[in-house]
């Protein structure tokens, strides 16, 4: 390891020579307080930023080690401690001057949302940094006096201010660890309570905009209706009072523009963490619960739809069935029984965005056509027998049909944004209608047990091409998989992680011999274990990557156009 003179002396040594001289700054330097790595210096000032880390030990950092000694505590605190390097960084960004991305010092964006990151990694109380800093330049020469200014002024008083127990804000940080444990608290109760899911009262499920996750102002906070209230002692907070979502099938209805898809949003954003201000903080939902819908022209691959549609025309194999262009409801089983293969104790359902043939058919349309000319079994028939048999809960938004009010445990009504718990009045409304056949039929026996080949032409490519397009696309080589339907990606970040974890489980997994199901708990156990810096070779990792739930990294392997069984 080179002293911080050295570095100073190399960039002396380096002033005013063409761009490709800045390579020579890789390396490690001692600046006594921290380690500066210059881990990956860019090609020309205007490609993208050079990636450098900032290594501070535990007795430097000093942070309690009761701050980090659970996983999710130990998220919590990289997630704050980035939060605060990111707002230094962003006023010392472009004080260096020059062309191209000369000055600019960056770190991953966090939401609102508590995310793993390579951004910063706690470790047995030692601290890495992973951020980005566009080196400067004249044209393409060298400024060294500029990169001076960003690693010797701007850079350690950012590194001081945010990774330093004894000068941040200490109070602030010990809110967001409370914040965490009354959340993992209620996380964990929700199994012993027979519930899938919490909403806090005085929660705040509206959101600003469609294109922002921050809370709307003036929106009605949540109150619970007193026959689903539930009341829970968190270990920080104290008494908290909300609505407990029980296990089983709850129905929400309601008028138009009332908050049905709304809470059913909250839901789905409850498999994460938030931070203190989000207005969903205490929304809490089962961690592997599923968003399902229909989604038309996705790739299947030899998945078993057959207990939802059989004796296809074209007698196509419906329990091994793939296709490349998928309709609406072949699409939405497919994606229902992927989620129970990938360990889903919770599907969550809006009709809006459900094929209608999926979800129900009525009396009238099994009276003029008969069941043995319907291959579809909607949902309907399935959705207690998926529970009774699977364990597996649903939670379904429906605006224009009744005919779920025969099956579900628990019928809510949305009206001004508050909830009514109508389940006698809908029941007793129900009887006067026939309900759907098939309800009380056992769940069929299934195949899930997949064991996916390698892409043989990935492991004959020498380089291997990444890009993202934010949460909706990435590409591997030159195969594209389309994630924008899997609405429960919430960062870019992921999306790129996806990437690299599809590229690791391609080339390190996949051997026709583990299910797609291992290859889930093993990719879980190792993320869990080194962390996602485990799946690069190089030290060069890159700084930008968030970690995805295990339903979305099985349902991104599922999309992968080449895979095949």
């Amino acid at each position: 390891m080179q002293s911080s003179i050295e570095l100073r002396n190399k960039l002396n040594s380096i002033d005013h020579r063409g761009y490709p001289a800045y390579k020579e700054l890789r390396g490690q330097y001692d600046f006594k307080d921290y380690v500066l790595s210059i881990d990956h210096v860019q090609g020309d000032p205007f490609a993208a930023p050079s990636r450098l880390s900032v290594w501070v030990k535990a007795a430097k950092a000093g942070f309690p080690p009761e701050f980090y000694d659970t996983h999710a505590k130990r998220v919590t605190m990289q997630d704050h401690l980035t939060r605060l390097f990111g707002r230094e960084v962003s006023a010392g960004s472009f004080q260096a001057k020059g062309s191209g991305k000369s000055g600019l010092l960056g770190v991953s964006r966090c939401g609102q949302q508590v995310l793993e990151r390579t951004a910063l990694r706690v470790k047995d109380g030692d601290l890495t940094l992973r951020f980005e800093a566009g080196f400067p330049a004249n044209g393409r020469t060298i400024n060294a006096r500029e990169l001076e200014k960003m690693l010797f002024a701007i850079l350690p008083e950012c590194v001081r201010k945010s990774l330093y127990y004894a000068r941040i804000n200490q109070n602030q940080l010990i809110q967001a660890i409370c914040l965490c444990e009354d959340q993992e608290y209620i996380r964990e109760r929700l199994p012993e309570l027979s519930l899938c899911a919490f909403v806090a009262d005085g929660a705040i499920l509206p959101r600003e905009s469609g294109v922002s996750e921050k809370p709307m102002k003036g929106a009605v906070p949540f109150r619970s209706p007193d026959t689903l209230k539930v009341t829970m002692e968190l270990p920080n907070r104290g008494k908290v009072t909300g609505m407990g979502i029980p296990r089983g099938i709850t129905l929400f209805v309601g008028g138009g523009y009332h908050g049905k898809s709304t809470i059913l949003q909250a839901l789905q954003n409850g498999v994460y963490n938030h931070i203190s201000g989000d207005g969903r903080e205490l929304v809490i939902t089962d961690a592997t619960a599923v968003k399902l819908r229909a989604e038309d022209g996705r790739s299947i691959a030899s998945v078993d739809i057959s207990p939802f549609i059989g004796n296809l025309p074209n007698k196509r194999d419906t329990a091994h069935f793939s296709t490349e262009d998928a309709s609406g409801s072949t699409s939405q089983a497919a994606n229902l029984m992927e989620g129970a293969e990938a360990g889903s104790s919770l599907f969550l359902i809006d009709e809006d965005t459900s094929a209608t043939n999926f979800m129900i058919r009525d009396q009238l349309m099994q009276e003029v056509i008969s069941p043995g000319e319907e291959p579809i079994t909607p949902f309907i028939c399935r959705v207690n027998s998926l529970y009774q048999d699977l364990g597996i809960s649903s939670v379904i938004v429906a605006g224009s049909s009744g005919s779920y009010f025969h099956v579900a445990d628990t019928v809510i009504q949305m009206k001004e944004y508050v909830p009514f718990d109508i389940t006698a009045r809908a029941k007793k409304a129900a009887e006067n209608y026939p309900a759907m056949t098939g309800d009380k039929e056992n769940f069929p026996e299934w195949i899930d047990k997949r064991c996916p080949r390698p892409d043989m032409g990935l492991k004959k490519d020498d380089r291997i091409k990444i890009k993202t397009m934010g949460t909706s696309e990435l590409m591997l080589s030159r195969e594209s998989v389309e994630l924008r339907y899997l609405e429960q990606l919430k960062d870019q970040e992921q999306t790129a992680a996806l990437a690299w974890i599809l590229k690791y489980a391609e080339l390190k997994l996949m051997d026709g011999r583990k299910s797609l199901r291992q290859i889930g708990d093993l990719l879980e156990k190792q993320l869990d274990r080194e962390g996602l810096e485990s799946l690069f070779e190089r030290e060069d990792v890159s700084s930008s990557l968030a970690r995805p739930r295990r339903q979305e990294i099985l349902a991104c392997i599922n999309r992968y156009r080449k895979l095949h069984f």
